[in-house]
């Protein structure tokens, strides 16, 4: 599992923080690798961040919010914030990967988690296709989507939205890579009657999600908000920090 409490104090041992910059400290693995391809890599990143895509707009529609409502989020995404993991927000929107996934980690003033397919062979394909983490350059305030982590550099599809100033996460190389500027009053209706997944709690189980999909989910935790769509939209769409609205 990713973003588990028992994970917060033992899976950050190279991600050390200064002010006002948090510094990534590279892992065994990349300390060994060849210069060359440390230049390729670090050449990957500019590109990644003098691309035209480097700030972008993605609108969430969401369904089965509390009272059966449905509504709309958008999130924008920051390439000069963490470059390799925006790359992958972008991957995974052009793939359409995010319908019908659910919102199966939602825990009251802290983070609403998500990001594993409800479909098992998408799951499967995605499993291990890891990334390289990026410095921590933005804090986990309340607003900001980061990726989950089972550990350095291990990154692939779930994600988070905090829910709260959750700064303490910065230090475990959590690092946001972008934030909600519409709709955070829908997010705050994200169904969280489940509470903290298995085994530390009763709500969904990471592995049977994995495994089994939204099937699992319809049948054992039918409540869940789920995202019916994502959509790039023009960054100039909205104002910030209003709302969609929550639609009946």
């Amino acid at each position: 599992s990713r973003l588990g409490s028992s994970r917060f104090q033992s899976n950050h041992k190279f991600c050390v923080s200064s002010s006002p910059i948090r510094v990534f400290v590279l892992s065994p693995v990349v300390v060994n690798m060849r210069v060359p391809l440390l230049a390729v890599l670090l050449a990957a990143v500019v590109a990644i961040c003098e691309a035209d895509d480097s700030v972008f707009r993605v609108k969430f529609n969401v369904a089965n919010l509390h009272n059966g409502q449905t509504g709309s989020f958008t999130v924008e995404a920051k390439a000069e914030w963490a470059p390799l993991g925006v790359a992958r927000f972008k991957e995974l929107v052009d793939a359409k990967f995010w319908e019908e996934v659910r919102f199966f980690r939602v825990i009251e003033d802290f983070v609403a988690q998500f990001g594993i397919s409800g479909t098992p062979s998408i799951a499967a394909k995605w499993a291990n296709a890891t990334i390289l983490d990026d410095p921590v350059k933005a804090s986990n305030t309340r607003g900001t989507l980061t990726f989950a982590t089972a550990g350095p550099n291990t990154r692939t599809t779930q994600l988070f939205i905090n829910y709260k100033d959750n700064s303490r996460l910065d230090k475990m190389c959590f690092s946001p890579i972008g934030e909600v500027v519409e709709g955070m009053d829908v997010v705050d209706k994200f169904y969280s009657g489940y509470g903290e997944g298995a085994p530390e709690g009763k709500g969904p189980d990471q592995d049977l999600i994995e495994k089994r999909g939204n099937a699992y989910l319809t049948a054992k935790f039918p409540l869940l908000s789920y995202i019916k769509s994502a959509e790039l939209v023009a960054t100039n769409e909205g104002g910030e920090g209003s709302s969609d609205g929550l639609l009946q």
